[in-house]
């Protein structure tokens, strides 16, 4: 197990009340030895212009698994990752349903991590894939 400290699916849904999260309806559907998994709807708040899942959403399905995976590794009272890069890839068209994002570290270092984030639809097929690298860096007392 890579996580710091033992995590339920609870925990995880605790540290995304009221934020983006919420109001496009992420929702964190498994926790594994080494990677975090969530859904998100394509709906009217997912969908850009032409009916289609916006890649900004995928995006932000991609950070949200991305950053949780990496700060569950970390001790949160001496440290905190941020976002210093991330790429998308999108592949695939999906007009409603559900997309299921899984995030996996590429590398858990003392300063960086990487992280993969695949976006799939219903049926299992990849529409993103996404790569974010998380700094570490110490709490500032």
């Amino acid at each position: 197990m890579i996580w710091f400290a033992e995590y339920s699916l609870e925990a995880l849904r605790d540290f995304t009340n009221n934020n983006m999260n919420t109001h496009i309806g992420i929702e964190f559907t498994e926790l594994g030895p080494d990677f975090i998994a969530a859904k998100m709807p394509v709906d009217n708040r997912t969908r850009q212009p032409f009916g289609i899942l916006h890649g900004g959403a995928s995006v932000v399905l991609a950070e949200t698994l991305g950053s949780m995976g990496a700060g569950l590794t970390i001790d949160p009272a001496k440290y905190q990752c941020v976002g210093q890069e991330i790429n998308a890839n999108h592949l695939r068209s999906v007009s409603e349903g559900y997309v299921y994002g899984k995030a996996k570290p590429v590398h858990i270092g003392r300063t960086t991590q990487v992280w993969s984030i695949e976006i799939t639809n219903e049926q299992g097929k990849m529409v993103c894939i996404s790569r974010i690298t998380m700094a570490v860096v110490p709490i500032r007392s």
